[in-house]
């Protein structure tokens, strides 16, 4: 039996990883929150801890712990309101990280596998150039910066201890029950809005969220994955015009794309002050998981197509 110390377990990946180890007899699950649940699942033991913060306390948490899946961090904000999000960043994605990790191997947790970013790598590609896990990282948000500082003190724990560690970087995860952006597009592709993004030939890697899961879940045991950098991804990568058009039949709908060229968009949202999202629309972020793929014998478990009809299905029924 393999015990497994989970956080961020009321989050969208955090609760798929939940559910997916919990379907398998080997793995005894104790998840952390920061108010516990009313109801907890059956087979699931649940702690609390009040916050991912440098002066937490994580001993309980983490007795007879074999392996930690740490999912919880500050996420990216759109809106940033914070006047230093740099230290706000670092003090939860950094600090608060490698405190869980210190108390970790201290009570002699074997392997610590913590969810990353691909902002680690940078903002965007050249198509048909991808980011691989040995490119030296440049990135250029203060999440971004976290991640790298959190990452880096974390490979320096596991040289100074017996504990491994895994980090895995995903690119934008998306399934049953996402939000944001890709939400939108799918309220907007269900309600038949013209969108005047037809002609984008960019190409971006995507992660379905039964891919990341089963990428995670593969390396809490195996062997070739200690002290290890990972990028994940579909392995199918597309424009944003073919995206939308293969989420449009998920959905059951027409695509109603015009064919606006990519310059008139960009500069129509330069001058919105929407530079950063016609950047995700318009611009290229595509990632190699050749290492992925090659050390772990491990191939994405579901397709793009695949993981579309599940994601649109789930937003239908809700």
């Amino acid at each position: 039996m393999t015990r497994v110390l989970l956080t961020g377990a009321s989050g969208f990946v955090g609760a798929a990883v939940q559910a997916r180890l919990l379907s398998y007899p080997r793995y005894l699950v104790r998840s952390v929150y920061r108010r516990l649940p009313s109801q907890p699942l059956a087979r699931l033991e649940v702690c609390k801890v009040p916050g991912l913060e440098p002066q937490s306390d994580w001993q309980q948490a983490l007795e007879r712990v074999d392996v930690v899946i740490h999912c919880a961090g500050r996420v990216h904000v759109m809106d940033e309101r914070e006047v230093d999000p740099l230290e706000v960043f670092r003090r939860v994605n950094v600090r608060g990280t490698l405190r869980l990790a210190e108390q970790a191997a201290e009570a002699g947790v074997r392997r610590f596998i913590y969810l990353s970013s691909i902002k680690v790598n940078g903002e965007g590609t050249l198509p048909g150039h991808p980011y691989t896990a040995n490119d030296v990282p440049a990135p250029v948000d203060p999440y971004g910066i976290s991640k790298l500082e959190a990452e880096q003190a974390l490979l320096m724990l596991a040289a100074e201890t017996q504990m491994e560690v895994v980090i895995i970087r995903p690119v934008l995860v998306y399934g049953p029950g996402v939000k944001a952006n890709f939400r939108s597009m799918m309220g907007w592709l269900n309600r038949g809005v013209p969108l005047p993004l037809g002609a984008i030939t960019n190409k971006r890697s995507l992660v379905a969220l039964d891919n990341l899961v089963d990428l995670i879940v593969m390396c809490t045991h195996h062997p070739a994955a200690a002290n290890q950098v990972f990028l994940v991804s579909d392995d199918e990568d597309l424009s944003t015009s073919e995206l939308l058009r293969l989420m449009a039949r998920a959905l059951g709908r027409p695509a109603r794309l015009l064919p606006f060229p990519m310059w008139l968009l960009r500069g129509v949202a330069q001058l919105l002050g929407k530079k950063a999202l016609s950047q995700r629309l318009c611009g290229s972020l595509q990632v190699d998981i050749k290492k992925t793929k090659a050390l772990l014998e491990w191939t994405p478990a579901i397709s793009v197509s695949g993981a579309l009809e599940k994601t649109a299905k789930d937003f239908l029924e809700r």
